[in-house]
C-alpha cells in the first residue's frame, strides 16, 4: 500500500471508530448488553463503562484503529496491563514467541510479505532489549515496524529499577522514531503518528516505549484522526523539471543501465520499472532487495550486481556512461571499490529518502520522489520519444558478456551442489512461492540461482546480514500470506541460531518448509579463509544436531536428503506435508562441504574484478 493510500486509510472514520464514540458517549453507568449461554463462556470481558477504560484498553483500540491483526510477541511483567486488555477484547490475534529476536523478524516477514506494518510487543529490560537486533534489521532493509515495550513505572525511571532499560536512548539510532508516553492523554496521538511515521516515505520502524502506570491510569480517549508528526512531510511525487532533465540525459546515452533496489518494491513499482525499461530498451540488474522487482527471465534482465553478482551485470555497469538507480542505497556491496565503481557514468539517482542521494557517489540528475509515480512519468515520456535511442551495439556487447559469463557452477558426482538445490526449487515452485533465507552462502546461491519474477517473493536480511533471521521471518511471512507456499532456504549455521521457533510454528500450525543447506560449516567465512587466510578455518567447522530428528522432535515434521535423487521428492513431500498438515517441515540437505560462492569479488577490490564461475576465465 502506498503511503498516500495508507494515509487515506488511516484517517477514514470506520467502524470501529463510530462503536468506540458511541460507547464513549454513552450515559454513566450505561452497561452493553449482557451475553448468555456459550456466548457468555466464549465473549472476553469487556470495560462496563467509560469510566473503567484504561491506557492499556487505549493501545489495544489504537491498534485496532490501524488495521492490526496480529501481533507477535512476548508478555511480561510491565507490559502485562496491555496483554491483558487484548485478552479482554479478544479481536487481535497474538502470537507468543520463543524469544523476542524471534518476534521481531517474524513482524519483518510479516511486513515485507503484505507490505503492511509488522508489530511486536514484549516486556521491559530484557524483553525490550532483546528486540534491538530486529530493530536495526529492520531499519537497515526499510521495512516498517512498530514495537510497543512495556517500561517502569515512571516515578522509577532512571533509578536502575528492576528491569529497566532506556529504550528510547538504545534504539535512537536504529529506529525511524521512537516515542517515551508520559500520560494516558499522549496514546491516542503518538500510535496514530507512529503506524503513519512506520509506512510512509522511507518506511522504517518506531518504537514506543509505555510505563506501565500509563497503562493503568484511567483513560478518556481512546481514538485520535491519524497525523504526520509536525513538519514531517515525506516527498511522493519528483520534480517535473527534474523528470524532463532525466529523460534527456537518458535519451542522450550510448550505454545506459538500469539499477533497481528494494524501494521499487516498497513503492509498488514493478509494472512503472518494466514499462520504462520496455520503452526506453534499457537493460535492468537488480540488487539483492530488489530482486523480483524485474522478471529474471526477460530479455532485458542482468541478475543482481555487487560482490557475488552476475560478471555481466558488474561488466555493464563499469562500462554504463549513465545509471539510472532508483531505490537503492549503493551500497559497498553494491559498489566494491567506491572510486572504482562505474567509472565512466553519470547518475540519475531516485529516492524517497533525501539523504541517499548523492551519499555515496555524485549525482549529476536527484529527483527525490516515491519511486512509482516517478517511473510512472519516466516511462510515459519515454514512450513519447519520435524515435527510440539506439542501443543496438551496447545490447550486443551485454549479450556477449552474458554468453561468456554465464552463470553455472561445479558438481561433484557424490555430493549434492547446493547450487542445484535452489535451481530445482525454481523449477518445481509456482512464480507466486515466497521465498525466505537466512543469512550466508545459501542467501546468496538464493540470489544467484532462483528465477524471480514477482515482487515480495523474497524475504532477506540484506543491510544487517543477520543470521537466525530465516526462520522466524518465514513464520511471519506465512501468517501475513496464509494462501502463498512459504519455502526458507537456511544455513546449518544460520537455522539453529532461532531453531527455538520450531515450536512456535507448532504450536500455531504455521506450515512453512525449511531446507537446510547442510555442510557443517558457517560456511561463507569458511569461503573467505579457503580464498585469502590461507584455509585456516578458525571456529567455521559445526557439528549440528541432527535437523529432521529436531523438527520431529518440536512436534514438526523432518526428514535427511542425502542424495541428489531423493532431493526432488523430498521436496514434494515437504510440501504437501505442510499444506495439508499445516506444521513446520524441515529437510535436512547434505550438500557439498566446499562448494564456493562464485563469482565473487574480493573485499576491497573493485567490482570488474570479480572471480568467475568455475571453468571461465577473465578477459583483459
Amino acid at each position: 500500500m502506498t503511503p498516500l493510500k495508507q494515509a487515506t486509510v488511516l484517517a477514514a472514520d470506520n467502524q470501529l471508530t463510530r462503536m468506540l464514540n458511541q460507547q464513549m458517549s454513552a450515559a454513566p453507568g450505561a452497561q452493553p448488553a449482557a451475553p448468555s449461554g456459550d456466548d457468555a463462556m466464549n465473549t472476553p470481558t469487556k470495560p462496563a463503562s467509560p469510566q473503567t477504560y484504561t491506557g492499556a484498553d487505549a493501545v489495544v483500540a489504537c491498534l485496532k484503529h490501524q488495521g492490526v491483526e496480529v501481533i507477535f510477541g512476548m508478555t511480561g511483567g510491565s507490559i502485562m496491563p496491555v496483554y491483558d486488555a487484548l485478552f479482554r477484547d479478544g479481536e487481535i490475534k497474538h502470537i507468543i514467541v520463543g524469544h523476542e529476536q524471534g518476534a521481531a523478524h517474524m513482524a519483518e516477514g510479516y511486513a515485507r510479505a503484505t507490505g503492511k506494518v509488522g508489530v511486536v510487543m514484549t516486556t521491559s529490560g530484557p524483553g525490550a532489549t532483546n528486540l534491538v537486533t530486529g530493530l536495526a534489521d529492520a531499519f537497515m532493509d526499510s521495512t516498517p515496524m512498530v514495537a510497543i515495550t512495556g517500561q517502569v513505572t515512571s516515578n522509577l525511571l532512571g533509578n536502575d529499577a528492576f528491569q529497566e532499560a532506556d529504550m528510547r536512548g538504545i534504539t535512537m539510532p536504529i529506529t525511524k522514531h521512537n516515542y517515551q508516553v508520559s500520560s494516558v492523554e499522549e496514546l491516542p496521538t503518538v500510535f496514530a503518528e507512529a503506524f503513519f511515521v512506520a509506512l510512509s516515505g522511507r518506511p522504517g520502524p518506531v518504537l514506543i516505549d509505555v510505563p506501565k502506570d500509563v497503562m493503568t491510569q484511567p483513560c478518556g480517549q481512546l481514538l485520535a484522526a491519524p497525523s504526520a508528526p509536525t513538519g514531517y512531510k515525506p516527498p511522493y511525487r519528483g520534480h517535473p523539471q527534474q523528470i524532463i532533465r532525466a529523460l534527456k540525459v537518458l535519451r542522450e546515452a550510448k550505454q545506459p543501465v538500469i539499477l533497481a533496489g528494494g524501494g521499487i518494491i516498497t513503492a509498488g513499482a514493478e509494472a512503472e520499472l518494466k514499462e520504462l525499461a520496455e520503452a526506453a530498451g534499457v537493460p535492468v540488474t537488480t540488487s539483492l532487495m530488489g530482486l523480483g522487482a524485474f522478471p529474471a527471465d526477460h530479455e532485458l534482465c542482468l541478475g543482481m550486481p555487487g560482490m557475488h553478482g552476475t560478471g555481466y551485470a558488474n561488466l555493464a555497469l563499469n562500462r554504463a556512461d549513465l545509471i539510472l538507480c532508483v531505490g537503492s542505497r549503493l551500497d559497498d556491496r553494491i559498489t566494491g571499490k567506491l572510486d572504482q565503481f562505474a567509472p565512466g557514468a553519470s547518475f540519475i539517482h531516485v529516492d524517497v529518502d533525501a539523504s541517499e542521494i548523492g551519499k555515496n557517489l555524485p549525482c549529476l540528475v536527484p529527483i527525490v520522489g516515491d519511486a512509482k509515480p516517478v517511473l510512472r512519468e519516466m516511462a510515459k515520456g519515454a514512450a513519447e520519444w519520435d524515435a527510440k535511442p539506439d542501443y543496438s551495439a551496447w545490447r550486443q556487447q551485454i549479450d556477449q558478456w552474458k554468453e561468456r559469463y554465464a552463470m553455472c557452477f561445479a558438481t561433484k558426482s557424490e555430493a549434492i551442489a547446493p547450487q542445484a538445490v535452489v535451481q530445482t526449487l525454481g523449477q518445481m515452485l509456482p512464480e507466486d512461492a515466497v521465498i525466505v533465507t537466512g543469512v550466508g552462502q545459501h542467501q546468496m546461491y538464493t540470489a544467484q540461482f532462483y528465477p524471480f519474477k514477482k515482487p515480495r517473493t523474497l524475504i532477506t536480511s540484506g543491510g544487517l546480514g543477520t543470521m537466525g533471521y530465516g526462520l522466524p521471518a518465514a513464520m511471519g511471512a506465512k501468517v501475513g500470506r496464509p494462501e502463498a507456499e512459504v519455502i526458507l532456504i537456511d544455513g546449518d549455521g544460520s537455522f539453529l541460531m532461532n531453531i527455538q521457533e520450531l515450536a512456535t510454528a507448532v504450536r500455531y500450525r504455521v506450515g512453512v518448509v525449511a531446507i537446510i543447506l547442510n555442510n557443517n560449516f558457517l560456511g561463507m567465512v569458511r569461503q573467505w579463509q579457503e580464498l585469502f587466510l590461507d584455509k585456516r578455518q578458525a571456529e567455521t567447522e559445526l557439528k549440528p544436531p541432527p535437523y529432521a530428528d529436531v523438527a520431529t522432535a518440536f512436534g514438526g515434521l523432518g526428514r535427511a536428503v542425502t542424495s541428489a535423487e531423493e532431493l526432488a521428492p523430498a521436496i514434494e513431500w515437504a510440501r504437501k506435508e505442510a499444506a495439508e498438515k499445516k506444521l513446520p517441515v524441515v529437510l535436512d540437505v547434505a550438500v557439498e562441504r566446499e562448494a564456493l560462492v562464485l563469482p565473487m569479488v574480493p573485499g576491497g577490490a573493485a567490482n570488474v574484478d570479480f572471480i568467475p564461475c568455475p571453468g571461465q576465465t577473465k578477459e583483459d
